[in-house]
């Protein structure tokens, strides 16, 4: 410990030197040979470790409720590691998260919870004039637990975090004294794509820690120095030294579809067919191969490495060891009572509900056709057996009930721009259209059928489309 008259300058100098002689920055160590890649970004939380944490276990930090601590962002330039970096500036996001899987389980609700019983507040702060070289700070008012900044990897960076939720927030309180729920914060950044969108994930890392109220994380450091000074040199020896600073663990980017990829929404239809404009003013079909539906269900046929990137994705890494092994066919095979007995009840049965669960069904399913060529309706056609192009009709499934969710199905299932169709009418009593209002798609019959007629729009390079 310093002497009292020396700053908070000095206690992080301090910190920094400490964390660079940890073998991991020592670029003479022997086992790291020049070949040797080392991920491209270090993350330095300057709080120290507690001593009362084992061997081969992960180091445990306390903080205190609302104190600013500092997150140092390094990058690691001996390996040229980010020489393929081709932006200036990269995009950190940092979260506060649960640590125990049974509460990752029921996050959502909570962060619901807490938001409810702390109005106003918010879990994770940042400290904008502590923090150097962060720019655009931003905090989600929907996500408490998150905040997200951008840096110059070239330049030096640190971030100021504030927790303001305490560890035993979220335990049952069924008598005083339990112990709090260990947290874990969680750094992952991005780089730009193609478009400019900071999507493309580089690195992530994580620390446990636990957050008392005001100077109660530095009694609990003290009071597990005073147990661990009580005890044997060769107990010691099966503890992990305490260090000044927490030096973040590689781990896998936290799963939020909004950050990590631009992958669409999984979608319902499945080879449509080409959207034909038949009138004659109008310009050629556009005619571009519809993307391929995204879903995150397990496949019967994923190899291997997909079973592992499947676990990896739905937050089941944990198990990836256990399961090197196992193909998407042999998860598959297992029944509720396997995944129990091999993962323990509360991960056993969230496993099981992420590889059997079945699709929500739609508020609403309508089925449309494209008009044929031939002016006769499809229900003539097949009665008379009549040759010609065979009316196949599509399932649409709508969650939202609402004329964009429509037009937006409508044009995916074509494979044109949502842009391109102006209106949606419906061919109403004596041929009037009728204009589609969201009143109108929530009082729509379920598995309803619709024949799509298009015409071209007079001011536009649009359409309009008629559900006959």
């Amino acid at each position: 410990h310093p002497p009292p008259q020396y700053s908070n300058r000095y206690i992080l100098g301090l910190a920094l030197h400490d964390v660079l002689a940890l073998p991991i920055f020592k670029q003479e160590d022997p086992q790291l040979s020049p070949d040797t890649k080392l991920p491209p970004f270090q993350y330095v939380l300057c709080a120290a470790t507690s001593p009362a944490v084992k061997l081969h276990e992960e180091t445990l930090t306390y903080l205190n409720q609302g104190q600013p601590y500092e997150v140092q962002l390094l990058e690691n330039r001996r390996t040229g590691s980010n020489s393929d970096l081709n932006t200036k500036y990269v995009k950190t996001i940092i979260r506060v998260v649960f640590h125990d899987r049974r509460l990752q389980y029921t996050e959502h609700q909570q962060l619901e919870g807490w938001r409810w019983s702390r109005p106003g507040d918010r879990i994770l702060d940042i400290d904008i004039p502590l923090s150097v070289g962060v720019l655009d700070p931003r905090a989600n008012p929907t996500q408490l637990n998150a905040v997200e900044f951008l840096w110059d990897p070239s330049q030096r960076a640190s971030a100021f975090i504030q927790v303001h939720c305490i560890s035993t927030e979220f335990t049952a309180r069924k008598h005083g004294g339990e112990k709090g729920v260990p947290f874990r914060i969680q750094v992952d950044t991005f780089k730009q794509n193609e478009n400019g969108e900071y999507t493309e994930h580089l690195h992530s890392a994580s620390c446990q820690i636990k957050v008392f109220k005001p100077k109660g994380a530095d009694r609990k450091q003290k009071t597990d120095r005073e147990k661990m000074e009580k005890r044997t040199a060769q107990e010691k020896e099966k503890y992990q030294p305490s260090y000044v600073t927490t030096v973040l663990a590689e781990c896998s980017p936290w799963p939020d579809a909004s950050y990590i990829s631009n992958t669409p929404s999984p979608s319902h239809n499945s080879s449509p067919r080409s959207f034909i404009i038949r009138d004659g003013n109008g310009s050629p079909a556009y005619q571009e191969d519809p993307l391929p539906a995204s879903s995150d269900h397990l496949l019967l046929t994923a190899s291997l490495q997909d079973t592992q990137q499947w676990l990896h994705r739905n937050r089941f890494s944990a198990f990836c060891r256990l399961f090197s092994s196992f193909s998407g066919a042999d998860l598959l095979k297992m029944s509720k009572e396997d995944f129990i007995q091999v993962c323990g009840p509360a991960d056993g049965i969230r496993l099981f509900n992420a590889i059997k669960g079945r699709n929500i069904r739609p508020r609403l399913t309508i089925y449309v056709c494209q008009e044929p060529e031939e002016s006769r309706p499809c229900q003539q056609q097949t009665r008379e057996n009549a040759e010609g192009p065979l009316c196949v009709y599509h399932a649409i499934f709508l969650e939202e009930l609402t004329t964009t969710e429509l037009t937006e199905k409508i044009a995916n299932l074509y494979s044109i721009s949502p842009q391109q169709i102006n209106q949606i009418y419906r061919h109403g009593p004596t041929g009037i259209h009728v204009l589609v209002s969201d009143k109108m798609v929530q009082n729509f019959a379920d598995e309803a059928c619709f024949v799509i007629h298009t015409v071209k729009a007079d001011t536009s390079d649009g359409y309009h489309i008629i559900l006959k």
